[in-house]
């Protein structure tokens, strides 16, 4: 057992967590943290396998934390991107309607960004936004000039070279997994740690982490997991920069769209389908644990009972290639099945209530000596900043900092 006791540990190598020991170290120089990660390397799950948007805050409910969070999050991001050197453009996007009533859904959604507080929303003909994408068809669409694309391992990693920057007593351990906590113990696969406080941004696994800790929880988290393809590299020159659908508001996923990375390859996906296992990235991966803790909740029946006929149709596309074209094709009709091949996949943790509804904010809570990280679902990336010290504000509280 290591004799010093960190100030505060934070449980979770991801983007969130290392935002938040970012803004913790920066704002309490003094302070020593040590964060936990059970991989070998930091931001290997959701943060490294998302699509590498920068959102703008677009789609958020005006006033909500996710809307604020966003707007606030994307410009602390760029700023800190562009004073760091990191990989990132902010190259704008277009969301496209392909029928009439996606054309009214759009101009809803540039009211909503504007409420938001985005600027240069421009609804296009279709002459004006094939100047911007050529090969993409529809009938309207809508120019959001402040989206962008980056490399948010490479943010993560950058994080954690500041906090260590910052205090070189502070400790970013790898490799380690939490298993078990009391009091100021905490029980890891490389010994035993003390610490006076925690913070647990654990994503896919919050749910359990915070039931060890005696939190009441009226949800749970549940896997879904993503697919994307790649666009060959004779059809790449098909994209330029970032293409969505009209997002459906009876789903919270955003839809399959196109994105371009900032290595130059075009990703397309993600489908949304249940996954049984949490960190499950085949289409065969099983858990027994996580699978009947999934589907003995009653919000995940009431969320497959309401939606079955979505999630029908996303199963038969994780399995079926030519049914993933079609749905790029209502985009970019020119697409082959020689365009895309299979690419990566990733999870994402989708916080359901009891009543089978989706916790669409993020949701953070304090307990005890701990503050637990509960949702933080997209564009949480975008908004690590901001919730990295909105984080650090309920601790400076809560911790008597």
């Amino acid at each position: 057992m290591q004799n010093k006791e960190y100030d505060i540990a934070i449980v979770g190598g991801g983007i969130i967590g290392l935002a938040t020991a970012f803004q913790l170290q920066k704002n309490f120089s003094k302070l020593n943290l040590i964060v936990f990660e059970k991989e070998k390397e930091l931001a290997f799950h959701q943060t490294g396998r998302n699509s590498g948007v920068i959102h703008s805050g677009l789609y958020y409910k005006p006033g909500s934390f996710k809307a604020k969070n966003c707007v606030e999050g994307r410009k602390q991001l760029v700023k800190f991107s562009k004073e760091n050197n990191l990989d990132y453009d902010v190259c704008g996007k277009i969301v496209v309607a392909i029928n009439e009533e996606e054309s009214k859904r759009l101009d809803q959604l540039k009211i909503n960004g504007e409420q938001n507080g985005l600027v240069g929303l421009k609804l296009l003909t279709p002459e004006e936004f094939q100047k911007i994408e050529p090969n993409v068809d529809g009938v309207k669409a809508l120019w959001v000039p402040e989206a962008g694309i980056i490399d948010y391992k490479g943010v993560t990693n950058k994080f954690a070279d500041k906090v260590k920057s910052i205090n070189s007593e502070s400790l970013i351990i790898t490799d380690c997994e939490v298993k078990d906590y009391k009091e100021n113990q905490i029980k890891t696969s490389k010994g035993i740690y003390k610490s006076k406080h925690i913070i647990f941004c654990g994503g896919l696994f919050a749910d359990r982490l915070a039931a060890k800790d005696k939190v009441k929880l009226e949800m749970q988290i549940v896997g879904f997991r993503g697919d994307y393809y790649e666009l060959s590299e004779k059809a790449k020159s098909k994209i330029n920069n970032l293409v969505y659908p009209v997002p459906n508001p009876e789903f919270p996923f955003l839809g399959v769209h196109f994105t371009r990375m900032t290595n130059g390859d075009i990703e397309c996906g993600p489908n949304a389908v249940f996954t049984f296992k949490r960190e499950g990235y085949s289409k065969t991966a099983f858990n027994l644990k996580d699978t009947l803790q999934a589907l003995s909740f009653s919000g995940t029946r009431k969320l497959f009972i309401n939606h079955w006929k979505f999630g029908l149709n996303e199963y038969k596309r994780a399995f079926s290639k030519s049914l993933f074209l079609k749905e790029l094709q209502k985009m970019i009709p020119s697409l082959k099945m020689r365009d895309i091949i299979k690419g990566r996949s990733g999870v994402r943790a989708m916080a359901l209530g009891s009543d089978g509804e989706v916790i669409d904010d993020f949701k953070i809570v304090k307990n005890k000596r701990n503050i637990h990280v509960l949702n933080a679902p997209s564009p949480a990336a975008t908004s690590c900043l901001a919730i990295g010290n909105q984080i650090m504000e309920e601790a400076k509280i809560h911790f008597k900092l």
